[in-house]
């Protein structure tokens, strides 16, 4: 196949009271008595609750306070500059990310250990009416548009693929280099992926419907950084990865994991014009590039929170600015295309 010249797409945001009556005779002192150390003790009792309860609200607010939240490790590089940013907006925030697959951040997420989520997966019917029957609603925003990158050696000069090829590697009806390209020296795929938890993989199984366990030549690491490592060093392996991992042009572990890899062109599945396309912001936007996700935040907070501000404040111009520089596409500003010819 040969290398087939594309236009590069760049976006931008185009910017901006009963009586009480005694049942029993009692001396009427003594009753009054009672009766007014009793109602003193109550309101003393009613006030101090109050107090706490008030001093418990005003403890955290959109912009204050400190919470922990989880995200899909597919979208650490963004969700650290998102947090950093924030936290230094509002010095009184306070948040801390943990990283974890996709399947363990969403068990999380129900059984209440986190209340805000980032993950390119949103929650079933089933997982939305179980958090009402516990009156918890459970509020979902899309916030950015990723996609999954195949990744080579670069002693593999297949840097083009066709759709329906990556499919059948998924499927297990390709299994060598050779049936890829037949003039490749390589062997077998080894392809490699993040986790077997990951939302990287059950993307895939879900687009080309696989409802078994993947093939012998499928292999799980533990992360994203650790599957570049792999390809870096394997000329025969294909890894999956975010592109988040990759398309931050500002950021130096971003730049070093793309000199260490190729990243792969994809056909389009139903276009056979010798036309190929990279996971690039414009095409992505277009979806062009046909492994495209969406990323969700999510939140069962009761209350505005801090959760809840910092889910605003991501899908807000702020926010949306920093999903533009990391390379994905914004979900809820608006853009506009600019087309370079080469």
């Amino acid at each position: 196949m040969n290398r087939v010249s594309v236009m590069q797409n760049f976006i931008i945001i185009a910017c901006r009271n009963k009586r009480f009556t005694p049942s029993i005779t009692v001396n009427k002192t003594c009753f009054n008595k009672s009766f007014s150390f009793i109602t003193v003790f109550c309101i003393m009792l009613m006030v101090s609750s109050c107090g706490s309860m008030g001093k418990k609200a005003t403890n955290e607010t959109a912009t204050r306070g400190n919470i922990k939240i989880e995200a899909d490790e597919s979208f650490q590089p963004l969700v650290e500059t998102e947090v950093y940013t924030f936290t230094h907006l509002y010095s009184g925030a306070k948040i801390k990310p943990v990283y974890k697959p996709e399947y363990d951040v969403i068990n999380d997420f129900m059984h209440d250990s986190v209340k805000v989520i980032v993950t390119s997966k949103k929650l079933s019917d089933y997982q939305i009416q179980y958090l009402r029957d516990t009156q918890i609603i459970a509020r979902t925003s899309t916030y950015a548009y990723d996609a999954l990158a195949l990744i080579t050696n670069h002693a593999n000069k297949d840097t083009l693929l066709k759709y329906n090829t990556v499919k059948d590697i998924f499927l297990g009806k390709v299994k060598t280099w050779k049936e890829v390209n037949e003039k490749s020296k390589l062997g077998d795929i080894r392809v490699i992926f993040d986790n077997t938890k990951s939302g990287n993989i059950r993307y895939f199984k879900e687009l080309f419907d696989i409802k078994d366990s993947l093939n012998k030549n499928f292999y799980a690491v533990n992360n994203n950084a650790e599957v570049v490592d792999f390809v870096s060093k394997n000329p025969d392996a294909l890894g999956i990865i975010s592109v988040n991992w990759i398309s931050d042009r500002n950021d130096s572990l971003s730049m070093s994991f793309v000199k260490k890899v190729n990243t792969v062109a994809i056909s389009q599945q139903y276009v056979n014009d010798g036309s190929y396309y990279y996971p690039q912001q414009g095409f992505i936007y277009d979806k062009s590039y046909p492994f495209v996700r969406e990323v969700y935040l999510i939140s069962r907070e009761t209350f505005v929170g801090l959760g809840s501000g910092f889910i605003n404040w991501c899908c807000g111009e702020q926010g949306q600015r920093i999903v533009l520089k990391s390379g994905l596409v914004p979900a809820t500003m608006p853009i506009r295309l600019v087309q370079i010819r080469h």
